[in-house]
């Protein structure tokens, strides 16, 4: 059975809907411009670990509900612990249709405040260079020693001329050269926004889950 992408976005639309009952603040779902990855992103208020553990229990029965369609391949609860817009407010916004480009980097031993404090200064010595940036946020994993950077820019033309210019040697190695990492980097197209308007401030919890959709044959 062909199962298209398409099928698997309105599914995931219904599921951020389904979401809003559980105290979900706001979602989206995002689609990898160059791959066949789905990202949906939801936010909610700051929760106790025990409210955190029911939650994600049940975030994750509800999306049995798209098995059929695709495979989970990953899925955290991430701090957004500091972010910036063009417009002087701490946090990040974007709407459906916008350009998102995110970096993890996963560090090879158990020191995640290492890696979100160089992750921290990499996004604060570069945003202001980045032209077409629109705005960024600084996300902390809780379950791995993972972090990630998510910028929001003007057009996908701002962003490859980004990253046609930059130098991963020049940009990242000076804040991580004492750190054993791997790094990770897509850009993505918002294709649906709750309430067309999210922010992503510093002081919510925001779970992603990354979705890998079954190759039609």
């Amino acid at each position: 059975m062909v199962v298209l992408v398409d099928e698997l976005v309105e599914s995931l639309k219904h599921f951020s809907l389904c979401t809003e009952s559980l105290g979900c603040v706001h979602s989206a779902v995002f689609r990898s411009i160059h791959g066949n990855m789905i990202i949906w992103y939801g936010a909610w208020m700051k929760r106790s670990n025990e409210n955190k553990e029911l939650l994600n229990a049940t975030l994750l029965s509800m999306l049995t509900n798209v098995s059929s369609m695709a495979i989970l391949i990953d899925y955290s609860f991430f701090d957004a612990y500091a972010g910036e817009s063009r417009d002087g407010s701490p946090a990040a916004k974007f709407f459906t249709g916008d350009t998102i480009s995110m970096n993890a980097i996963l560090l090879h031993k158990n020191n995640t405040n290492d890696l979100s404090y160089a992750l921290l200064a990499i996004f604060k010595s570069h945003l202001a260079k980045m032209d077409g940036v629109v705005a960024g946020v600084c996300l902390k994993c809780h379950s791995q020693t993972r972090t990630v950077n998510l910028f929001v820019w003007k057009s996908l033309q701002c962003c490859y001329s980004w990253i046609l210019k930059s130098d991963y040697r020049k940009t990242l190695l000076p804040f991580l050269d004492h750190l054993p990492f791997e790094v990770k980097y897509d850009m993505f197209r918002a294709v649906y926004v709750s309430g067309d308007n999210v922010l992503t401030p510093s002081h919510i919890e925001a779970p992603f889950g990354r979705i890998q959709p079954f190759k039609g044959i």
